[in-house]
Formats: C-alpha cells, sequence, structure tokens
C-alpha cells in the first residue's frame, strides 16, 4: 500500500470498528440497566412483537381470572341471601302448620298471620336490595369470562337464578284465615323451598364452575408471562460477557486509531 496524506484509510478502519463496538457496549449497558434484552424495535423486531403478543394474552387472560373470581363473590352473597331466605321459609312452614291444624285461637292466628306478612316482606327486602359492588344480585349476570383472543370461555356464562320475590316463588299474603288456607299456602311455602334448593344448587355448582375457569386462567396467565420473560429478559452471563469482551475491543480499537493516526506522521520524515 502507497503512503498519502488524503486519506488515512487504516484510522477510517479503526474508528469504524471501535463505532460499531460503542454501539454493542451501549446496547449491552442498556440491557444490564434495564433487566430486558429487548429495549427497542432495533434491539430484536421479532422478539419484540412476539413479546408484545404474549403481554396481551396475559392481561387478557389476568383480567378474565379476575371476572371469574368476581362471579364467584357475586354468587356467594346469592347464596348467602337465598340461605336466609330458605330459613324465613322454615319459619313459615311452622306457622302454616300450626294455622292449619285448628289449634289455634282467634289471636294467634292473627299474630300467626302479621308474623308471616313480616316474613314475606323481608323476603321481598333480600331480593331487591342484596347487591354487590353496588349492583343488585338477583336476576344478573354473575361473571363473563373471556379467552386471550377474546371469545367466550364457555357457552354459557354463570348467573345467579330467577329472582327471589314473593311472586315469583309463589308466595301470596292471603295468610292463614283458614285451616284450607293455610294447607294451601302451607303447599306453596314447601314448593319455594325447593326452588330456593334448585337456586342455592346451580349456584353453587356455578362457583363450582367460575373458580376452576379462574385457576386454569391464572395459570394461562403465568405461563403466557413466563413465555414473555424467556423472549425479553437479559441474560447477564451472556450479557455481563459481552460486556468484557467489548470493553477490551474499546481499549484495542482507541489504541489501534491511535497507532494509524501516528502511522501518517512517518510521511513528514519523508519530507525532512
Amino acid at each position: 500500500m502507497s503512503l498519502g496524506v488524503l486519506n488515512n484509510i487504516s484510522a477510517v478502519y479503526a474508528e469504524n470498528s471501535l463505532n460499531t463496538t460503542q454501539q454493542s457496549l451501549n446496547t449491552t449497558l442498556q440491557q444490564l440497566s434495564t433487566g430486558s434484552r429487548i429495549n427497542s424495535g432495533a434491539d430484536d423486531a421479532a422478539g419484540l412483537s412476539l413479546a408484545n403478543g404474549l403481554q396481551a394474552a396475559s392481561t387478557a387472560l389476568t383480567q378474565s381470572s379476575e371476572n371469574a373470581s368476581e362471579g364467584v363473590d357475586m354468587l356467594q352473597v346469592a347464596d348467602g341471601a337465598m340461605s336466609q331466605i330458605t330459613t324465613l321459609l322454615n319459619r313459615s312452614v311452622t306457622l302454616a302448620t300450626e294455622a292449619s291444624n285448628g289449634t289455634l285461637n282467634t289471636a294467634q292466628i292473627t299474630a300467626a298471620n302479621a308474623e308471616y306478612t313480616n316474613i314475606l316482606t323481608e323476603i321481598g327486602s333480600i331480593n331487591t336490595n342484596t347487591e354487590y359492588n353496588g349492583t343488585a344480585v338477583f336476576g344478573t349476570t354473575a361473571a363473563t369470562v373471556y379467552t386471550s383472543d377474546g371469545t367466550l370461555s364457555q357457552t354459557n356464562d354463570a348467573t345467579i337464578g330467577a329472582k327471589v320475590d314473593v311472586t315469583t316463588l309463589g308466595l301470596t299474603a292471603a295468610g292463614f284465615t283458614s285451616n284450607s288456607t293455610a294447607q294451601s299456602e302451607l303447599t306453596k311455602i314447601t314448593t319455594a323451598i325447593g326452588t330456593i334448593a334448585t337456586d342455592r344448587g346451580t349456584a353453587g355448582a356455578d362457583i363450582n364452575t367460575l373458580t376452576a375457569v379462574s385457576n386454569v386462567m391464572s395459570t394461562e396467565s403465568t405461563n403466557e408471562l413466563s413465555a414473555e420473560n424467556d423472549v425479553t429478559a437479559t441474560d447477564y452471563g451472556a450479557a455481563t460477557s459481552n460486556m468484557s469482551k467489548d470493553e477490551i475491543l474499546m481499549q484495542t480499537g482507541i489504541s489501534a486509531l491511535s497507532q494509524a493516526n501516528q502511522s501518517q506522521q512517518l510521511i513528514t520524515k519523508l519530507l525532512q
């Protein structure tokens, strides 16, 4: 190679190599400081796209798990309310049975009617006022659970059963004005107890279903998050090794650039 002063090719090569090493070192230092291997699309465009998709899936699954858990909470509130109604209906059975056997006097029948009327009012109040997070519980959807791609995870959302007001339960305020009326009302009360038992059974089955769904969604979310971590997390062993290599290359690159610049000075000696 001839000697010349127009271009110091060796210095250009050394400078280019030094710039490349500096960029690599900067990337490695960023990975070490952030804990993420991918800090921009330039680091790994395909990996970034994959990681974003995994993160979105994990977020959707986490929300579905929370939806299911909230549905369980609502169903448990409903079950507790229906348990109270069952207790009231059992008391009504006692009143109706006493009134239907003809042993109560007029004052006692009046008292039994008054208590039964209060029971019906309380059942209506439970139906109307039982809420979860400010929303009436009975007759509403308990939870809607979606998979990560936005589709329903079940064809049937868990729901509270029908309303539990006295009309739905088939009860009347006719009370016990006679033995036959008391017998008729006793039959209705017994049927209502069965209806509530069925609704509680349905709620219990939905609680079990939603609990299972919540667990599955939580597990899937964790797996998606783990996969995202595998794609994006910094491998500190590899990163520290790269940092050591780049630091050595920086030192040698600076030395090489210095030597290349000094070599040009040899030309002045030829002119002496």
